[in-house]
């Protein structure tokens, strides 16, 4: 069944502060294999001009997509998650994600469609710090697969 139209617009609460600490950046960048000396060089970043380390720019998701959950657990959207794939993932950036950055997310619905059976949702994720700057804005893309015809 597809997922209802009048979801798109709907902007959900903003999520509790998520704290970005220095062994955090550290470690994401060292799983993706990333030496990039921001990431880890306090002095290194200082050149560049950033108070602190910074995050490479996929470190995000883990908190975008997490706030996204909201949506994908909203019991009146009825989305069937054990049938979702992920299907695109973009940021844009105001700024970088800084050590020390307090962020919340704020999830917005931006487009549902309906493809060969498949219900598409795309969900704008806004995020922002303590002092409500905005640092960047992520679009994930979920696919939720047709069932199986039997």
């Amino acid at each position: 069944m597809a997922l209802d139209q009048s979801f798109v617009g709907r902007t959900y609460p903003p999520t509790a502060p998520y704290e970005v600490g220095r062994e955090k950046i550290r470690e994401f960048a060292e799983a993706i294999g990333d030496a990039n000396p921001a990431y880890v060089d306090q002095e290194a970043v200082k050149a560049l001009g950033h108070p602190d380390v910074i995050a490479p720019p996929t470190f995000v998701f883990a908190i975008t997509f997490k706030a996204a959950g909201q949506v994908v657990e909203d019991p009146q959207l009825g989305l069937d998650y054990s049938r979702v794939v992920h299907g695109d993932q973009k940021f844009v950036y105001t700024r970088p994600v800084r050590a020390g950055d307090r962020l919340s997310v704020t999830s917005t619905i931006e487009a549902i469609k309906s493809l060969a059976g498949n219900d598409i949702l795309d969900i704008r994720g806004e995020v922002h710090d303590a002092t409500g700057e905005h640092v960047v804005t992520a679009w994930t893309k979920l696919v939720s697969r047709a069932p199986e015809e039997a």
